[in-house]
């Protein structure tokens, strides 16, 4: 089982650590809700070192990433990001990713799920036969803290001379933080504003102490600002605002078509897969769709749940939770296309008891401009 930098603070915090993806992690360090909310209304903070960092760079690293994956990476302005998947040659998806293209334009840099790290790796390493290129596994000699919350802007702010105001959804930037040069960027997996923090190895306790410090200032005894996040709430967070999670909504069953990730794919390069997705594409699909449901029945749907329409079984739940955020049960299921208009009344099974849920666009939560 491995650790990140951060283990003893998450013990010293009285966080209920589990195995997730081969990590040891903290699932809540208090009541789930609680912590869902705290990131809704103030901020949190994250312990993301289990991710995976990959660095791309060499003369062919972006015509490597071309073939690697489904977005366009030689439209990636310097200090950008973009959303992808890497998928087989059958279009299936292996994984989702986020592209960033170096605010020094000297390389690439990807963030991938921690439990795909070692397959991805070795798609990658097969992927760059044939191209001049360096593929360098940062996991273990980086660490990754992520703060999320509408005062994370606040709160971060305090860490360093950079103009956070001025960094854009979806970019990164070089920046001294704590006194030492690290890199900031500005994506999130919440539906919250936030940013992620680089942290060279063997300062991520100084970092993360840090964000603690630095909302105590902020908030100048007015209460608390901040506060440690599990892996729990991250998942009920990013389910509200409708993002995907490999093993759940997206896997290698799924296409980004069906999966409604259409904005991560372009036709305008040789990715893996391409071919079998345009087949897809010019078929209309696959006959089927990921939906969202809400419920107000007392049980919540959760994942495998079969769903039904009228008592026949139309697709399963892919990931289903209590949201705090909306008062209500929450879903997500593939279902045939002729069951996926907003407004449809199903069921899901529970013991062989069905109970009402209805279709709803995707996604849940947007948070308030």
């Amino acid at each position: 089982m491995q650790t990140t930098a951060l283990e003893s603070i998450h013990r010293e915090l009285g966080a209920r650590l589990v195995p997730f993806a081969g990590w040891s992690m903290p699932v809540q360090y208090g009541p789930i809700l609680d912590e869902v909310r705290t990131v809704r209304e103030r901020a949190g903070l994250f312990d993301l070192g289990h991710m995976g960092r990959v660095a791309i760079t060499g003369p062919q690293a972006e015509a490597f990433l071309q073939k690697l994956q489904t977005n366009d990476v030689a439209k990636i302005p310097p200090g950008r990001i973009r959303y992808a998947m890497i998928l087989n040659e059958d279009g299936l998806t292996q994984d989702d990713i986020l592209v960033y293209r170096n605010p020094r334009n000297d390389g690439f840099f990807l963030v991938i799920n921690a439990g795909n790290t070692e397959r991805d790796l070795e798609i990658m390493r097969r992927t760059a036969a044939g191209f001049d290129c360096t593929i360098e596994d940062r996991t273990g000699s980086t660490g990754m803290i992520a703060i999320q919350g509408p005062l994370s802007q606040r709160i971060t702010q305090r860490l360093t001379a950079t103009d956070l105001a001025g960094l854009g959804y979806y970019a990164w930037t070089d920046a001294e933080v704590c006194g030492a040069p690290m890199t900031i960027s500005r994506t999130g997996y919440t539906g919250e504003d936030g940013f992620e923090i680089y942290v060279p190895g063997g300062r991520e306790v100084e970092v993360w102490n840090a964000f603690f410090a630095a909302a105590a200032a902020e908030a100048g005894g007015q209460g608390e600002m901040l506060a440690p996040i599990g892996l729990g709430a991250r998942d009920t967070l990013r389910h509200e605002a409708g993002m995907p999670l490999y093993g759940h909504e997206i896997d290698e069953t799924t296409n980004p078509l069906e999966a409604g990730l259409e904005f991560g794919v372009k036709f305008t390069h040789d990715f893996t897969g391409r071919a079998a997705l345009e087949r897809v594409r010019d078929a209309g699909g696959t006959g089927r769709r990921l939906v969202g449901l809400t419920s107000t029945a007392k049980r919540c749907p959760r994942q495998g749940y079969p769903v039904l329409r009228d008592g026949t079984p139309i697709g399963k739940v892919c990931s289903g939770s209590i949201s705090p955020t909306l008062g209500t049960n929450i879903a997500t299921a593939y279902v045939g296309v002729e069951h996926s208009e907003p407004g449809t009344e199903l069921q899901f099974a529970v013991r062989d008891q069905a109970e009402p849920c209805v279709v709803v666009p995707l996604p849940f939560y947007k948070r308030p401009r």
